[in-house]
């Protein structure tokens, strides 16, 4: 466990919960991969998620898992930091990638709350206490209800905030008023960071230090723009560079993530739009519309 106590302040800004590109073969696509950590990279983001579930990580295996973060790491050469999600619905399993997974060289680990099983709040407190025991990183929560069927309530995560090795959370809740509960009584130097692109001013503007962005896989420019504005008090231009993304937002849900913002990579030139079952590529007539909105 990290016993310094200090949180890093790396995560202020746009981070990027990366896909993972695949061949039409389904393979993973290495040099897509180079490409997009580029794309991101050179559009200005700060920060990087590895194996998040944008990344399609319930469908990609341990030996892959472990070649996209050591590619990662050699290709981005410290220029960014890196963040790895690591997370199960059982508790232990979380434990052992943790104490077994290399994260030398990774700033935090991402880790969503345990889906299926719904633990009460007592259980999600002692499920994340055991995994910010066991790990050589901070840990960044991952609020999402939609994906987990159980919610972090502010109450619980101001109980984590208290923990020395978890340093913020991923708000993907919806839930404002939770999230002002969080702002309002989080410790200073706790993380907020929206896990909903489109709230990402809204949330800055209550107290957040930024985003995890699907939508910057496609925008990162864009994205990383808008935020350092909104973290600069310039809601203006923050909410002109949002509203410029609301016609294609809901395209890149609309068959669900990540199959839109793939789509959008693949329009740009960056990488196909290759997913793995059950995910199903975007439809032409889908495509269509992001060519265009594009």
């Amino acid at each position: 466990m990290n016993n310094s106590g200090s949180r890093p302040q790396a995560f202020h800004g746009t981070g990027v919960a990366l896909v993972t590109p695949f061949t039409p073969d389904l393979a993973v696509d290495y040099a897509g991969w180079r490409r997009l950590l580029d794309f991101c990279i050179d559009g200005g983001v700060e920060y990087l998620v590895v194996n998040g579930t944008t990344g399609e990580s319930p469908t990609t295996t341990a030996d892959e898992k472990t070649e996209l973060l050591r590619v990662a790491k050699e290709h981005v050469a410290g220029r960014v930091p890196l963040v790895f999600g690591i997370g199960s619905n059982d508790t232990a399993a979380a434990e052992e990638l943790l104490r077994t997974t290399d994260l030398a060289g990774v700033a935090a680990v991402l880790s969503a709350s345990p889906a299926y099983n719904k633990p009460t709040q007592a259980g999600l407190v002692a499920h994340y206490h055991r995994l910010a025991e066991a790990s050589p990183v901070p840990i960044i929560l991952y609020n999402v209800p939609g994906r987990t069927a159980s919610n972090l309530t502010a109450e619980t995560t101001l109980r984590l905030a208290q923990h020395p090795n978890i340093i913020g959370i991923k708000e993907a809740s919806g839930l404002m008023e939770q999230c002002l509960n969080i702002a309002a009584r989080k410790p200073k130097d706790f993380l907020l960071l929206s896990g909903e692109d489109m709230l990402t001013p809204a949330l800055v503007a209550c107290g957040g230090e930024g985003i995890i962005s699907v939508m910057a896989n496609a925008f990162p420019k864009r994205f990383a723009d808008l935020t350092r504005a909104a973290l600069a008090g310039d809601f203006v231009a923050a909410r002109e560079g949002l509203f410029r993304l609301l016609l294609v937002n809901p395209l890149m849900y609309e068959e669900s993530n990540p199959v839109g913002v793939k789509a959008a990579l693949e329009a740009l030139g960056v990488c196909g739009a290759s997913v793995r079952l059950p995910l199903l590529e975007a439809t032409e007539g889908l495509k269509d519309r992001i060519r265009k909105a594009l």
